[in-house]
């Protein structure tokens, strides 16, 4: 798999781009390709079957449910019921283990609390569960690391290597560089709607465009 990284400035339109991407916003323009097939204007539902799914910036649970009933309705999708097969009936302990792949320790009771009650790093990491729970081939993650602790990104990190490992593809919008360098493949640079770099993070961060564009507005 390969980890793509998407930066640039507030407003550049990395959220948009994932919005378009993922069938939350419609395009006036143009056409969005996944696997070869045109996905353009199709809603969330159908690109999920189709594979892919995304975390959001803006974690929104079941707050009143245990964190890991959550899970629960992203293991009901029909692309689920194929892959799982004889274990679909099993959703209650499927959650349970991924839930502890995202870092809920198995031998507490924090994955039965109401998922209101946890604090950002665990919602954080829910949210990535949530998403993984579909299986998909292609990931996005939407400032996953926003709001955590150095410590709690660096025990997420080996999370999402795991998954690029098992062939996800992967697309992280960041606004953490320095966590998100040491693991990006490639790095992606939007300003104003517009990619205005593209390649190894230490390319990117030399290009004068981005200087300008990205560490020029974060400076002012």
């Amino acid at each position: 798999g390969e980890l793509l990284g998407i930066i640039g400035p507030n407003g550049s339109g990395k959220t948009t781009l994932v919005n378009l991407i993922s069938g939350f916003v419609k395009p006036n323009g143009g056409e969005v390709l996944f696997k070869g097939k045109d996905i353009t204007g199709l809603p969330p539902y159908r690109i999920v079957g189709m594979g892919m799914a995304r975390t959001f910036q803006m974690v929104k649970p079941f707050y009143q449910l245990p964190a890991f009933k959550n899970l629960i309705v992203p293991l009901c999708s029909p692309r689920i019921k194929a892959v799982l097969g004889g274990r679909y009936g099993d959703r209650d302990a499927i959650a349970l283990d991924l839930l502890e792949e995202v870092g809920f320790e198995r031998d507490s009771n924090v994955a039965y609390k109401p998922a209101g009650s946890l604090p950002q790093g665990y919602l954080k990491r829910l949210e990535l569960a949530k998403a993984m729970a579909l299986r998909p081939d292609l990931l996005i993650l939407d400032e996953l690391f926003s709001g955590l602790s150095l410590a709690e990104v660096a025990s997420i990190v080996p999370i999402i290597e795991k998954l690029r490992f098992q062939g996800k593809t992967i697309v992280m919008i960041e606004h953490r560089l320095k966590e998100l360098f040491r693991i990006a493949d490639r790095i992606m640079v939007l300003n104003f709607g517009m990619k205005i770099a593209e390649g190894a993070a230490g390319d990117v961060m030399a290009s004068e465009a981005v200087k300008k564009a990205y560490l020029g507005s974060e400076a002012g």
